[in-house]
């Protein structure tokens, strides 16, 4: 769509006819007037023509060059579709564990009998991929905890970053109050209504150097709100040479420490069992903290104001070149046999 931005400039075309009006007129004055013959000649005029045709001429090329001043303060602009922004969500990060015990094979993806950490990178990625206006960040964590992501809208680099995480990369042991203290640090100098942690486990603090009661202190005091899950079957039926057993592979899962992380900084703790509870489970975090979008568009503009004013300044520079080269050059001499008396009147 073109428009111009300041249409009010087009008022001033007519100061250079107010200008002629309001101004008074030099004044005729009485002088000796020479009569030449051969001035048509000098001039490069041809016989007849007024003497005030230059004038006019230098007027018209002034008056052009005004209209395009004018034309280029009036701001010509192209403004572009209207595009929809994001309205900027949540600050959260993603705290996973890592450890050994996430290669526990009692979850299934497609029928398939899988270790815990890939499913978890998978339905992670799919929650990461709603997050529309979100900053997300990753922390893994095993015997101690290390920033994967820092806090970014590029979501596709969070997803790309959750695939490089391998068991065991951490450490074999689990060091819950790290992950929190350094989620903590990366979201206390984001607005408080904001900061988000999601953190996942499947065993209980057994590693790290803060205390999970320490790195509690510090998420309420930041108030940073910690959604919870513990992650892991309740059974697992092995096969030996002395027959199958079940066992409970979450053994190890410190419910209780998740339970009041959640409950203290205004959270939830969400229990996943199986591939089908943790994709709920991150379904139900997804509807929990809305991502708020608003009716707020831009429209990307092009200012068109340079043309008119290069025009305009290319016509003065031939302007005044064609002025110049007509001041310097000599007129030719045409002989004439008329009489070369001058006339004084």
């Amino acid at each position: 769509m073109f428009k111009f931005a300041w249409p009010w400039s087009f008022a001033l075309l007519i100061v250079p006819w107010l200008l002629q009006r309001i101004l008074p007129h030099a004044k005729p004055q009485r002088s000796v007037s020479l009569r030449i013959p051969f001035f048509n000649s000098v001039t490069h005029s041809p016989p007849g023509t007024p003497t005030t045709l230059v004038s006019l001429t230098f007027f018209y090329w002034a008056y052009v060059l005004w209209i395009l001043a004018v034309f280029a303060l009036a701001n010509p602009q192209w403004v572009g579709p209207p595009v929809p922004t994001e309205q900027q969500g949540h600050d959260m990060m993603l705290a996973i564990d890592i450890s050994g015990s996430m290669e526990i094979p009692d979850l299934k993806w497609h029928h398939q009998a899988v270790d815990r950490l890939t499913v978890v990178k998978k339905l992670a990625k799919k929650f990461v991929a709603q997050r529309k206006g979100d900053r997300i960040g990753l922390i893994l964590f095993g015997s101690y905890a290390y920033l994967q992501t820092p806090l970014t809208y590029d979501r596709n680099t969070v997803r790309l970053q959750l695939d490089d995480a391998s068991i065991g990369l951490a450490g074999p042991q689990t060091a819950i109050g790290d992950a929190i203290a350094l989620a903590v640090k990366r979201l206390m100098k984001q607005p408080q209504s904001m900061r988000l942690l999601v953190l996942l486990s499947d065993g209980a603090n057994n590693s790290g150097t803060i205390l999970p009661k320490q790195a509690l202190s510090l998420a309420k005091e930041y108030h940073v709100r910690i959604y919870t899950i513990g992650l892991g079957a309740d059974h697992l039926r092995l096969s030996s040479i002395f027959g199958d057993k079940v066992i409970n592979p979450s053994a190890d899962l410190d419910e209780s420490l998740l339970k009041q992380l959640a409950d203290e900084t205004g959270g939830l703790y969400f229990r996943a069992k199986d591939t089908m509870s943790l994709a709920d489970i991150y379904q139900q975090i997804d509807a929990l903290e809305p991502v708020e979008h608003n009716a707020q568009v831009f429209r990307s503009i092009q200012y068109l104001y340079p043309w008119p004013l290069g025009t305009a300044m290319v016509l003065s520079l031939v302007l005044g070149l064609y002025v110049i080269i007509g001041l310097n050059s000599k007129p030719a001499v045409c002989h004439s046999r008329e009489s070369g008396n001058l006339n004084m009147s």
